[in-house]
């Protein structure tokens, strides 16, 4: 007897292409009932462990079940938000689901084995839980041992996927706990906290502003806060910096007809008294002597492999797109079989990995074609290894050639980044010759140096790194005395430090821990989506007039008037919904985007830290600590339940710390929306 293979991935165009590969072609697709998504593709595969198999492929949307509260909880005025902490949750299919749910059970009905294909990552091995337990429902025979099986892949090339498919393994469990822990921690956490700063400031902002102009939803997460406390705490930063007066001592030597700036080895001191000082002992010394010259090699290094958080940070610096919307191309890229998996934490590629079948696979085209070449005819060189090893998934590379011109213009630009990634590790650290001068004049040390690169080796492929000669340098001879063309004090002001920029939020949330590298751009989008930010493409330093005073300064933008997003649900802190970003013919030539918190969103910040409480819900520990919780998880030391208990604790103990002091929430709205000082 022929046994049946119900195969189930975590996205429709997974499942298509994963059947393409096992069936050589010799498939039948139908539509599956009430959902234009989902397909069910059936073929004869040969399983090593189980002999001809009739295969159904079949796919879900992503999370299959969905969680909330008892009805008798879901109105917002029903109980008191403190309530929502224990309160019972239900899990549900949700009507959009029904469909895919019974394709499921209705498939399972007649199979003798569950083959999962979600994506390899904490949130795939949930998914696979959820298919689990609407195929039981469908065939309870799938519980017995040697039933329900899942594959390891991280990309979809026909090799890849055939080993995957002959090499079955098992739902990491520890992982799905992890998920489903913190799935009802950002629900009970979310809910609880969103419901009573709505509740507790909408009437207020109404009554002052009128309804058109309140909020539709003032919502609370535990990685959402954080991430507005950082972008407020720069801002403030930038608002409260008081500029000081420095002064500093600039040499010039014109030697053979080139200029030579001595850079004061002090750099600066602000105490003027002191360096007129130092700087009449160098000008009664009148003459000054070279030191030290020497030339040495020096390299500059690499990149490491691509990680996500790296891809994120690069592709909002170098692509001109947000780092949201640079994961969504990317998950395109991964699902046309373009390049592997993008999430993951992995900066090292294994050493029986065969890089150099995919470099070749780069000489058939696009500008990097013939360093790929080059690369294959002796060029190769081991990339370098960073820290971090997920073993879940290799870095991010090029799995496929595709021509750019078949691509958009953001695929284009997101594919060619993870092609000359690839390349550049996969080749020398550039070279060159460094000289460093070092000169005494009186009893000041200066010094100036001269780079001159050799070899640019993995610079001819990435152009995202900058490393070029410098001007050359006159020859100098140690004990060699001069007289300084020019000397000269000057006159500086400290400069304040610009607003965050995407890239810089992204490294300081992978710092901290909140989120992971796969949601660290959603929560970015979620406080865009609020109102609590805005973003504009980076200024330039604050513009000084003659005598060096700033011109102005920058206010908060108006967080408050016409910024209702819709009710939503629940402000549940996970953020998998539609994006809201900025246009991208709107973006700057650079395309490094800087944030501005509206006044809403500092008025949340400045007035829970007002509160003094000794652990605070705008910075990052809370949820740093849950997210260490959610690791023990994975490493089996600590269950669900003794992470959900622990964190609810915690989490109720501040809100009832925060429903006492509610008016320092209410005086900061009334300073930052309604402009009320005292």
């Amino acid at each position: 007897m022929v046994s049946k293979v119900l195969c189930v991935a975590e996205k429709p165009s997974i499942a298509k292409a994963v059947a393409g590969h096992l069936s050589r072609g010799q498939i039948n697709a139908r539509s599956i009932p009430n959902n234009p998504y989902v397909k069910n593709y059936e073929f004869d595969y040969e399983f090593p462990m189980w002999g001809r198999c009739t295969v159904i492929m079949t796919s879900v949307l992503g999370h299959l079940l969905s969680q909330d509260f008892e009805q008798q909880y879901r109105k917002w005025l029903s109980c008191d938000p403190s309530a929502l902490f224990e309160a019972r949750i239900e899990t549900f299919v949700a009507d959009d689901k029904k469909p895919v749910a019974e394709n499921i059970r209705r498939q399972a009905r007649h199979s003798q084995f569950l083959y999962i294909w979600t994506d390899c990552d904490r949130e795939g091995e949930h998914i696979g839980t959820e298919i689990r337990s609407i195929a039981l429902e469908g065939n309870q025979n799938l519980a017995q041992p040697g039933k329900i099986f899942r594959a390891r892949f991280s990309n979809i090339e026909r090799a890849h996927i055939i080993n995957a498919a002959h090499n079955p393994g098992h739902i990491d469990e520890a992982q799905a706990n992890a998920v489903a822990s913190r799935i009802e921690l950002d629900l009970r956490i979310g809910a609880s906290y969103t419901r009573n700063l709505s509740l507790s400031l909408k009437p207020m902002i109404s009554q002052r502003l009128g309804e058109e102009n309140t909020p539709k939803l003032i919502s609370y997460g535990s990685c959402q806060f954080p991430t507005l406390g950082f972008v407020v705490e720069r801002y403030l930063r930038v608002q409260k910096f008081v500029p000081e007066n420095f002064w500093t001592i600039k040499i010039i030597h014109l030697k053979n007809g080139t200029n030579v700036n001595l850079r004061w080895a002090r750099k600066h001191l602000f105490d003027r008294m002191a360096v007129a000082v130092l700087f009449e002992r160098c000008l009664s010394a009148r003459t000054a002597k070279v030191v030290k010259v020497e030339t040495k090699m020096t390299s500059r290094w690499k990149p490491l492999p691509l990680t996500t958080v790296e891809l994120q940070k690069c592709g909002s610096r170098f692509l001109r797109m947000d780092s949201h919307r640079v994961m969504q191309v990317a998950e395109s890229l991964y699902q046309n079989g373009w390049i592997s998996y993008p999430r993951t934490e992995t900066d090292q590629f294994d050493h029986g990995m065969n890089l150099q079948a995919l470099v070749q696979k780069q000489t058939q085209g696009g500008p990097w074609a013939q360093f790929a070449q080059n690369l294959v005819n002796g060029g190769f060189s081991q990339p370098r290894n960073g820290r971090n090893n997920d073993k879940a998934h290799p870095p991010i590379h090029p799995v496929n050639f595709v021509d750019l011109g078949s691509l958009s213009q953001e695929h284009q630009r997101v594919y060619e980044f993870v092609v000359r990634r690839f390349l550049a590790c996969c080749s020398e650290d550039a070279k060159g010759s460094k000289t460093e001068i070092e000169i005494l004049y009186g009893s000041e040390s200066f010094n100036t140096s001269g780079l001159t690169v050799l070899a640019r080796n993995y610079l001819d492929v990435y152009p995202y790194d900058n490393w070029t000669s410098s001007q050359d340098l006159p020859e100098f001879r140690e004990g060699e005395i001069f007289v300084p063309t020019e000397a000269r004090m000057h006159e500086g002001k400290t400069s304040p430090p610009g607003y965050l920029t995407e890239p810089e939020l992204i490294a300081l949330m992978d710092a901290n821990g909140i989120g992971t590298d796969a949601t660290m751009a959603e929560h970015i989008v979620k406080i865009k989506d609020r109102a609590y930010v805005e973003t504009r493409p980076r200024q330039k330093k604050p513009r000084q007039d003659g005598d060096g005073e700033d011109l102005g300064g920058e206010a908060p933008i108006d967080g408050v008037i016409n910024r209702g997003r819709g009710p939503g649900r629940g402000g549940r802190g996970r953020g998998r919904g539609g994006r809201r970003g900025t246009p991208s013919n709107a973006i700057a030539t650079s395309g490094v985007q800087e944030f501005i918190p509206t006044t809403l969103g500092i008025a949340l910040v400045e007035g829970y830290e007002n509160m003094g409480f000794e652990i605070s819900l705008t910075k990052p520990f809370l949820r740093k600590d849950m997210e260490l919780k959610m690791k023990a998880i994975c490493e089996g030391r600590k269950t669900k339940d003794e992470v959900v208990n622990e964190t609810i604790e915690q989490y109720r103990e501040v809100y009832m710390l925060t429903q006492r002091r509610l008016d320092m929430l209410r005086t900061s709205v009334r300073k930052y929306i309604f402009g009320e000082i005292g």
